[in-house]
């Protein structure tokens, strides 16, 4: 598959997982999170086991312990973050969250030992200022929350790269499958041990239709489909471009709830979502570009 066609579909990745903040907004008013969490990757766990369940029961040692790795990654992460939601403000989390994008290119070296292109370092720096100008964070006063959220986000910094680590050069549709059933597994326990020690001596929970359809959005399309094409294409680009796609996830969220609960962006917003598409086209095309011209002028030159 080719680089900018994978970069597509992580681009979609992004703009679903952009409704979830307004779908979880939804359900989470009739269930407290972190049972809702493991409603969430439990439906994605069957769904995933319904209809593919021929090809789990074939899981070899080494794919195990990738999506057991990557599950425990992604749910850890998916809980510091939701419970540092419940002590921090929903912008400060978004900004903290989308710091991501600047930890990546570190860890991705870390980890792989692999140079990173000037123009995706150029576009790290435009996306996070566009993310601070959209968010819009208050940091005069840190709490437990913003700390946690921060913890979190370094194990989606890791997830993102591991991505890449353990899905470049395998190949098939077999073996895809068996890793999100695992990265959802391990994901589902770590939902499961958040909501025995936070919620499990007492909760209500009122199963209504707006429940059902936001479980539904988040634990089949959000969860099961998304993980499926993430853990499908991220391998035929990079962990520094996926992160920098996928730090547009506060601004599609901001648009789907613009559309669907009818809020209201300011200037400032619409400038840092432009800012940080921006950084995002400057990653993709700006060594293209740039490349082409020095191409031109050494040929001219010569």
């Amino acid at each position: 598959m080719k680089p900018w066609k994978a970069e597509s579909y992580l681009l979609l990745v992004t703009l679903i997982w952009g409704g979830t903040f307004t779908f979880t907004k939804f359900g989470l008013d009739y269930c407290p999170p972190f049972l809702y969490i493991t409603i969430r990757f439990t439906i994605a766990v069957l769904i995933t086991y319904i209809f593919f369940g021929k090809y789990i029961r074939k899981i070899d040692k080494t794919t195990f312990v990738h999506g057991v790795v990557l599950g425990l990654l992604f749910g850890t992460g998916f809980v510091l973050q939701t419970y540092g939601l419940k002590l921090t403000t929903v912008n400060k989390s978004a900004f903290i969250t989308g710091v991501t994008v600047a930890i990546v290119p570190f860890v991705f070296w870390l980890v792989e030992r692999r140079r990173i292109q000037l123009w995706a370092k150029i576009g790290v720096i435009i996306a996070t200022f566009g993310l601070w100008l959209f968010t819009n964070p208050d940091f005069d006063n840190l709490n437990t929350g913003d700390v946690l959220t921060l913890i979190s986000t370094f194990f989606w910094a890791f997830y993102i790269t591991y991505m890449d680590v353990f899905t470049r050069g395998r190949e098939g549709f077999a073996h895809t499958i068996r890793l999100v059933f695992i990265q959802l597994a391990a994901a589902l326990f770590v939902s499961v041990i958040a909501f025995a020690v936070f919620e499990s001596g007492s909760f209500t929970i009122d199963i209504s239709p707006t429940l059902i359809i936001s479980l539904s959005y988040n634990g089949i399309i959000a969860s099961f489909i998304l993980t499926l094409i993430h853990t499908s294409v991220q391998r035929f680009s990079t962990p520094v471009k996926a992160a920098i796609i996928f730090s547009l996830e506060p601004v599609f969220a901001s648009i789907i709830a613009v559309v669907v609960i009818h809020e209201v962006l300011s200037g400032r917003e619409l400038t840092g979502g432009a800012i940080l598409l921006l950084g995002v086209i400057t990653s993709e095309i700006g060594g293209l570009v740039f490349g082409k011209q020095n191409v031109q002028q050494s040929d001219s030159s010569g």
